[in-house]
């Protein structure tokens, strides 16, 4: 992704702006896991948590997709609505994945101390019961999958902006990364944190508008 011309500071003013969702019990459950092993003070080792579980849904709906296309070939052109559904969600992942490694460079570059059990075990266990989440509620309804991952979106969405309004230093740490020409070249971390909320909340609004594509198929 490049930059382009967007306005990342006002992006930034409307998140802020803009209320919470009101998050569902098994959102709530989510983010309080999170906060039980992390704490509640963000930092860029739990942004590199939520990121190993933001790819989640997305895996699990591609899986399911997968599954749909074995036996739904024979209907090509709803083979091909599968596909592109599958498609989209393997962006969203690949963009996940970006967040990911950018953020764990920086906590290498930092020289940031983590346990291995907090921080490579358990981020795949809470991973492990997320993707079951996910892919059992897109069985049931893929609504209510879309749901929960739009308040995990809106939820990283806020965290991260609001990390940059309580850290206004990043303003003056400039952005220097290997990933630079693969995810867009930021003059400032701030404006990269900005940036990866931007995303976010781009996730969410393509899981609300699932939804209601749903409602109206």
């Amino acid at each position: 992704m490049t930059p382009g011309n967007i306005d990342l500071k006002a992006e930034q003013e409307k998140t802020l702006r803009t209320p919470r969702h009101r998050y569902s019990f098994l959102a709530r459950v989510l983010f309080l896991t999170m906060d039980v092993f992390y704490g509640r003070r963000k930092s860029l080792s739990k942004f590199k948590v939520l990121e190993v579980i933001a790819r989640v849904p997305y895996q699990s709906w591609e899986h399911v997709a997968y599954i749909a296309m074995t036996h739904t070939y024979s209907k090509p052109g709803f083979a091909r609505r599968v596909f592109e559904f599958v498609r989209e969600s393997r962006q969203q992942q690949d963009n996940e994945q970006w967040h990911l490694l950018i953020l764990e460079e920086m906590v290498q570059k930092k020289g940031i101390r983590e346990t291995f059990f907090l921080y490579r075990i358990v981020p795949q266990i809470i991973a492990f019961f997320y993707y079951h989440v996910s892919w059992l509620l897109y069985a049931i309804k893929p609504a209510y999958s879309y749901s929960l991952n739009a308040d995990f979106e809106d939820h990283a969405e806020h965290e991260y902006m609001e990390y940059v309004r309580d850290h206004p230093g990043l303003e003056e740490e400039p952005f220097e990364s290997d990933f630079k020409q693969d995810y867009g070249d930021y003059g400032t971390v701030a404006d990269l944190f900005r940036r990866i909320a931007l995303d976010e909340r781009l996730h969410k609004e393509e899981s609300l508008s699932r939804i209601q594509s749903a409602r109206f198929s």
